[in-house]
């Protein structure tokens, strides 16, 4: 690895997962700091009668990659199929033929300003398109598409500066459901799933795309974003791939900590959840761990795992933590959860803001947390103003923004992760990408 000072390594930055961004930009998944928080002020405190104002819809195709939104630029990818059919089918690939691209909008009017296509074909399950949110890092943006095609872009024009072809260099396949951890941007490396043996993860030069360091094997990489957190003193990097959740030296892969944790299906998918000296993790399979952060170095012990009525199991959408409680939808009921992190005992559950009315396999709401509130986003394509506490599940408004576009298991689906950005909300679907406001007068 290239020397570097220690000073660039503890260098005070805006937060965890990227460069300097302004306070109302939503640069990258779960926004500025990954943590599923909006921290802009004048915020609609209740949805107006006549409903909200939608600013601007734009065409867009197929994907299930949220949008980032960073100064007056938005960006998103999706998918154009030529040949094949678009089947879900959770056991088995499907076959297309097609392009994947990359859109700039003007965030104020929904302008597209450039695009960048490049020929993709697909042979994973459930194919309807990209799966990672763009990450926006000053004036590049780095995508990832669903067959592993990882590119830097310079956001002002598109013009590529760097790719790769993850499973070419990594000599590896795309995992069943797709490449689908949304890449880390911290400092001046890139944090990236791969797969193939030794290369579960690599870290690469963010400028040039020049491999620093690879670390962990694995039967498959899985589908968990690169996390990093911050505990007594220390950056840990967390890699949770279908065998084990694991916490890595930033600066050169090194393995700090492992802790077994096998969801079903190899899907790993949602990030872990810090509170304090706790981490939580959760997937499909009524697998979940609370684990208790060491003080003194970087090391963590097992609290409590999950047993099959309590904890919350989420796959589509990553919970949240707050005051001792964990919030989340539950992959397996589909229904919003409420359990203690003390012991994983469930206070209550609802499918008001999933699935509606009834169990729905990985009935999905995404949470972002305002002030004392939270916007949730569901699958139906409703954006639901609520409170949620230990007592109960309190909605306040709704306001449907999409249709959706998709299907899973028999029902229509919107499975694609918000942005909050300049006062307004920034949602998709397969067939358009919509700016609705979200401004108090």
């Amino acid at each position: 690895m290239r020397a570097r000072t220690l000073l660039s390594w503890t260098v005070t930055i805006l937060s965890l997962g990227q460069g300097p961004a302004s306070a109302d930009d939503w640069p990258q998944w779960l926004g500025p700091q990954r943590d599923s928080v909006w921290r802009e002020t004048g915020i609609v405190d209740r949805f107006p009668a006549e409903g909200l104002a939608v600013k601007w819809r734009t065409p867009v195709g197929l994907g299930y990659s949220g949008p980032a939104v960073a100064g007056q630029r938005v960006v998103v990818m999706d998918y154009l199929p030529r040949e094949g059919e678009v089947v879900n089918n959770p056991g088995a690939r499907a076959r297309l033929e097609g392009a994947e691209r990359i859109l700039c909008l003007d965030a104020a009017t929904g302008e597209v300003l450039w695009t960048h296509a490049y020929d993709r074909a697909y042979d994973i399950s459930y194919p309807g398109g990209p799966r990672c949110t763009p990450t926006v890092d000053g004036d590049r943006v780095y995508t990832l598409g669903a067959e592993g095609d990882l590119l830097c872009l310079a956001l002002d024009d598109g013009r590529v500066i760097w790719s790769k072809d993850l499973k070419r260099e990594y000599r590896t396949e795309a995992p069943f459901w797709g490449f689908a951890s949304h890449p880390l941007v911290a400092q001046d490396l890139l944090y990236c799933l791969a797969g193939g043996e030794g290369s579960v993860v690599v870290a690469l030069d963010k400028q040039t795309g020049a491999e620093v360091w690879r670390a962990l094997s694995a039967s498959s990489a899985g589908y968990c974003p690169p996390t990093m957190i911050e505990h007594a003193g220390t950056r840990q990097l967390l890699i949770w791939h279908p065998e084990s959740l694991n916490a890595l030296d930033p600066r050169t892969g090194e393995v700090y900590w492992s802790v077994p944790l096998k969801p079903g299906y190899e899907m790993s998918i949602t990030a872990p959840r810090q509170l304090g000296n706790r981490l939580f993790a959760s997937g499909i399979g009524s697998v979940a761990a609370m684990l208790q952060l060491e003080e003194a170095k970087p090391a963590a012990e097992v609290l409590w795992r999950g047993q099959v009525k309590n904890a919350v199991y989420s796959a589509n959408a990553t919970p949240f933590l707050e005051d001792g409680m964990i919030y989340g939808a539950d992959c397996m009921s589909g229904a919003l959860v409420c359990a203690r992190m003390e012991d994983g005992e469930r206070l209550w559950e609802t499918f008001q803001p999933t699935s509606g009315d009834r169990r729905a396999s990985h009935g999905t709401a995404f949470l972002v947390k305002h002030a004392d509130r939270f916007f949730l986003f569901s699958e139906k394509g409703d954006l639901i103003l609520a409170r949620l506490s230990p007592e109960r599940y309190e909605e306040l408004d709704r306001f449907h923004v999409l249709e959706p576009t998709n299907e899973a298991f028999g029902r229509d689906v919107v499975w694609s992760h918000p942005a909050f950005a300049h006062r307004c909300v920034f949602a998709r679907n397969d067939k358009e990408l919509v700016c609705v406001s979200l401004a108090a007068d």
